[in-house]
């Protein structure tokens, strides 16, 4: 597997190496990748005021193979979005990420539906076992949240964040089981196949995941999730609020569905949790 390296990071760290005449050229095209991805050789040549040759001596000394390579790793560059190039303008500050968590809550409270969520909870509550997939940083951590959040009202669940792992355990699970798979895209190759694969043997999958998405095709019910990202590249994104919002719709349902039995396991966690730690009366059941 090839793996493509980001062209303007290696010519921000070689550009001190470079000679003269080949600065130049890093400079113009730093100035603008997407006239520089554009333009032939020649032009960059002319552009820049250097001769054809340092175009080329160029591309090679940022590890290209020729000026085309070069001009193709430009352009993958602008795929990604100007965003991660250039700086934005947008400094929200303290009060701005507030403000864009609660946002995304608004935006995704407007897609729940409550049928579909009743839906995931009546399934849920006739599984053997619960299987929360997630893989990377925000939901590999929501994974582990939803196993939290079950665990302290009975039920028998358990986090995978390893792609071949959860691909093992959705190919030897039961078909009374129900796999939670936890995406923010949906794309991701290590929750999509295992989703697939506990398809195939009768376990019916629950997505927490972007409508549309890969993910959302293979599975039996989709809880939708909106993501909304801004040029504002430096803040952390926002939708792993949305999901964390799923999964405390989905446990409280799931605790309300059996108040009893809630009730019970709850007070036991409260004794166990205040024997050992003493302090005020209504602390966090162990968050």
């Amino acid at each position: 597997m090839t793996i493509e390296v980001d062209i303007v990071s290696r010519i921000t760290e070689r550009f001190s190496q470079l000679r003269e005449a080949e600065k130049k050229v890093a400079m113009l095209v730093m100035d603008d990748l997407a006239a520089a991805s554009g333009y032939s050789i020649s032009q960059l040549a002319e552009e820049a005021g250097v001769s054809e040759a340092t175009i080329t001596r160029f591309a090679k000394a940022v590890g290209c193979k020729n000026v085309r390579d070069l001009k193709l790793k430009l352009a993958q560059s602008l795929a990604l979005g100007q965003r991660f190039i250039h700086e934005s303008p947008d400094q929200s500050g303290i009060q701005g990420v507030y403000e864009s968590i609660k946002n995304v809550i608004n935006i995704n409270r407007k897609v729940v539906n409550e049928q579909d969520v009743a839906q995931a909870v009546e399934l849920l509550q006739n599984a053997r076992q619960i299987l929360a997939v997630g893989m990377g940083g925000g939901s590999t951590i929501l994974s582990q949240e939803l196993q939290y959040r079950l665990f302290r009202l009975g039920y028998a669940v358990t986090a995978y964040n390893d792609g071949l792992l959860a691909r093992m355990v959705a190919a030897t699970a039961d078909s009374n089981d129900v796999m939670v798979v936890i995406s923010a895209t949906g794309y991701t190759p290590e929750v999509v196949e295992p989703a697939s694969i506990a398809k195939q043997y009768g376990m019916s999958v629950i997505a927490i995941t972007a409508k549309d998405s890969p993910l959302a095709e293979v599975s039996d019910l989709v809880l939708p999730i909106v993501t909304k990202e801004t040029d504002f590249i430096y803040k952390p994104s926002a939708s792993r609020y949305a999901m964390m919002a799923m999964i405390d719709v989905l446990s409280t349902e799931l605790a309300l569905s059996h108040k009893r039995r809630s009730r019970d396991k709850l007070r036991r966690l409260k004794m166990a949790l205040d024997s050992h730690r003493g302090g005020e009366d209504r602390q966090p059941l162990g968050d």
